[in-house]
């Protein structure tokens, strides 16, 4: 198995699950997790969470969860259902606007990985 998928593994990221939807191939995976660090729904998630909208701040925290999910990467993904529902009833407070930069803490650890794996 990759660097990359072992230290996904050792951050309690579900690995085997997530090669299953790529079809074990472990290039392909790693060519979508290149992609997800650079996905536009951060930065757009950012903007609309500055800008107090609600409905964009949904959407691109909904896309974020689920790439989360079928990347396998549980603690993004964990993070991210916290937002998802305030968002989803029209909150976007103080406590959504602090769960997303919980989530940018995160990605910068995810970021990191990648890099000492050559992504």
């Amino acid at each position: 198995m990759s660097a990359l998928l072992n230290e996904l593994r050792e951050r309690g990221c579900d690995v085997e699950g997530a090669l299953v939807r790529f079809l074990n191939k472990e290039d392909f995976y790693e060519k979508c997790y290149k992609k997800f660090l650079d996905d536009p729904a951060f930065s757009e998630l950012e903007r609309a969470l500055a800008a107090r909208d609600a409905d964009t701040a949904f959407r691109h925290a909904h896309t974020l969860k689920g790439l989360a999910a079928n990347m396998g990467l549980t603690p993004i993904y964990d993070l991210a259902v916290k937002i998802v529902e305030p968002l989803r009833a029209g909150m976007c407070g103080d406590d959504v606007t602090e769960g997303f930069r919980q989530i940018m803490k995160e990605m910068e650890i995810y970021r990191r990985i990648g890099t000492r794996s050559g992504i």
